[in-house]
């Protein structure tokens, strides 16, 4: 069962992005929800994603509800830190 966020989480994705993948597993095996938008199969969400990002091109790009958390490397630390489920509820 997947896990109701207190804050919602964005993924901003790409085609065969490794980094994607691994995102999104580490946030299904904490049952956090989450909502992905893949940049590569729609420009207006790329724009969207350059914009609230501060110009950030690669992917994932993670949202916690309007926080940028970075890519997948720093939810990565986040987990390791106990911090994701404190950051969705602050």
């Amino acid at each position: 069962m997947i896990m109701k966020n207190m804050k919602k989480v964005t993924l901003y994705t790409g085609n065969l992005c490794a980094f994607c993948f691994m995102a999104k597993k580490l946030l299904e095996e904490k049952n956090i929800e989450y909502t992905e938008f893949n940049v590569h199969n729609d420009e207006r969400k790329k724009k969207e994603m350059l914009s609230i990002s501060n110009g950030q091109t690669t992917v994932p790009q993670i949202f916690f509800g309007e926080r940028h958390i970075g890519g997948y490397t720093n939810l990565e630390e986040l987990n390791k830190e106990n911090l994701l489920f404190k950051l969705l509820e602050e």
